[in-house]
């Protein structure tokens, strides 16, 4: 069933405020460590209204229709940085770019194929710092207004990509958490299941405090473990 017209356009509204109101990531992301010498990267958080396979799932908030939905992609497994995560299309600054929207928008269009006339740039979200690889992201939110096919255009870069039903990414039985034991110590983040994929490290970081930002959390059980991939 098509969405309901007026939620699309609230769920676009919401993400417009969150897009265009001065605000500070919350823990953990306010605290993550810089680099003293990180680059610049950016990310697209693409939102549009799916054109099937819409989520069984009701979301509790009106604004999350069935069919609103997230880009995300699969990391190639043979790739040497995060391979086989699940991400969000984007990457490094390059000289020619418009800054960070024009870099998430060319990042997206090389790795998806989409067309990138069709989405509406909704604003950009505080950076986050990625000590690992030495990156300072800007999440850079977007609306598709005109959604084009999107695909693996890389094999070397990407396995899959795909447009995930925002409510079963907030459902609570696939939310859960992972944990890493290095060196005696233990870092515990947020994870998501969703296409026979799971969503973890920064990707779920951002997604998570996305969606707490939004007002779109349902409680989820935070002392579910689930394991990372092989």
């Amino acid at each position: 069933m098509p969405s309901d017209p007026s939620a699309v356009a609230g769920a676009r509204a919401e993400l417009l405020r969150v897009a265009t109101s001065p605000q500070t990531w919350d823990e953990p992301l306010r605290t993550l460590p810089r680099g003293t010498a990180a680059r610049p990267a950016a990310v697209l958080i693409l939102f549009g209204v799916l054109d099937a396979l819409p989520s069984a799932h009701e979301a509790q908030d009106a604004a999350v229709s069935r069919d609103l939905d997230v880009l995300l992609l699969a990391r190639a497994t043979t790739l040497r940085s995060h391979p086989g995560q699940v991400a969000f299309p984007g990457g490094r600054l390059d000289p020619g770019d418009d800054g960070p929207v024009g870099a998430a928008l060319r990042e997206a269009t090389e790795e998806t194929g989409l067309d990138p006339a069709g989405v509406e740039v909704l604003g950009t979200l505080d950076e986050v710092p990625l000590e690992f690889s030495g990156h300072l992201v800007t999440p850079v939110l977007g609306w598709w207004r005109h959604p084009s096919p999107v695909r693996v255009v890389d094999v070397a870069e990407s396995a899959d990509v795909f447009r995930a039903p925002v409510a079963d990414l907030l459902h609570p039985q696939n939310r859960g958490v992972t944990v890493m034991r290095r060196g005696g110590q233990e870092w515990r983040g947020p994870a998501l299941e969703v296409h026979g994929h799971l969503v973890w490290g920064f990707t779920a970081l951002l997604l998570d405090a996305l969606f707490d930002r939004l007002g779109w959390t349902e409680p989820w059980d935070r002392t579910r473990e689930i394991a990372l991939p092989a």
